[in-house]
């Protein structure tokens, strides 16, 4: 009996160095830090892994994660600089970076740096107009961060990044702005109705312009044409005479070429008095048939002197 008393206390023995052991061991687990206080004052901080905690003595205060946190920033309404009231909504991306002073520095710092969000937005806000606040956004969200992150420097947290979801004016707002976009919208429809209109005409005036010159030039290359044909056509004429020019020079000069000129000088003569009596309505007959002898006898010297001295 005694043999099993024995064993069974050391069995029970053995079972609470166990449990004890058990009890003492911590496991910190991976991207978390555990805030130690021994009787009641900050010791350190416990890293992942394992870690003995003794109880009673030691107390875990605070487990924080050392991850990225996505806080979500309540809608809140806020003034534009034109005094327009809109809802604005963020988001707040954070990340401890000093456990102690996140367990110490303040009571809780995603309440507080959701407030110090808030409270910089309606600043932000208050600096724009409300079209201006569509589009820089950006600009606003680089102001937030940096106000929210050299506030909280104390608080051992790291603000890195905030972004706002969502900008809702009051709905006689939106039905004005919507009223002016369609304003834009038919202003830009016609604008751009003017504009074609304008293109089509300048097309068609270029396109008379385009006409104009062309038939101006071919006009003058034809009336160009026209004269270079004249031209030659009398160069040709001229070249056509001084040859015959030159033929009867060179007739001239051979026996009885002279004679054979006058000959042909009187004929052309008689044959232009032939037309002349011909076309005339009137038969005209010279008052002195020796006039025209005389005339004969200038074009034809040889045979004037013949007749006179057969009339001596």
């Amino acid at each position: 009996m005694d043999f099993f008393s024995g064993l069974l206390i050391s069995g029970g023995l053995a079972a609470l160095v166990v449990i004890v052991f058990f009890k003492l061991l911590r496991i910190v687990p991976e991207q978390q830090a555990w805030v130690i206080e021994f009787f009641g004052k900050f010791q350190k901080t416990l890293g992942p892994g394992f870690h003995m905690v003794l109880p009673g003595i030691q107390r875990v205060v605070d487990k924080h994660e050392l991850k990225e946190e996505v806080i979500d920033v309540p809608p809140q309404i806020c003034i534009t600089r034109d005094n327009v009231q809109v809802t604005v909504d963020g988001i707040l991306y954070l990340k401890v970076m000093d456990p102690e002073k996140a367990s110490y520095g303040i009571d809780n710092y995603r309440y507080a740096a959701a407030q110090l969000a808030q409270s910089n937005m309606r600043s932000e806000i208050g600096k724009l107009e409300l079209d201006r606040t569509f589009s820089e956004r950006e600009i606003m969200n680089n102001a937030i961060v940096k106000a929210v992150d050299e506030a909280s420097d104390p608080w051992g947290i790291k603000v890195t990044r905030y972004e706002i979801k969502d900008i809702t004016p009051e709905n006689p707002i939106i039905d004005a702005m919507e009223a002016q976009v369609r304003a834009e919208r038919e202003k830009r429809a016609e604008i751009l109705e003017s504009e074609g209109v304008k293109q089509s005409r300048i097309n068609v005036s270029q396109g008379d312009k385009s006409e104009s010159i062309n038939k101006s030039q071919g006009d003058r290359q034809k009336k160009i044409n026209e004269a270079q044909g004249r031209a030659e056509a009398i160069t040709i004429v001229a070249d056509a005479t001084a040859q015959g020019l030159q033929e009867i020079a060179k007739a001239i000069k051979e026996p009885n070429g002279e004679k054979a000129v006058n000959l042909r000088l009187t004929n052309q003569f008689v044959q232009q008095l032939e037309e002349i009596l011909s076309d005339a309505h009137v038969s005209v007959m010279p008052h002195d048939l020796a006039q025209i002898q005389s005339v004969i006898s200038s074009v034809l010297p040889g045979k004037s002197g013949g007749s006179q001295g057969g009339a001596a």
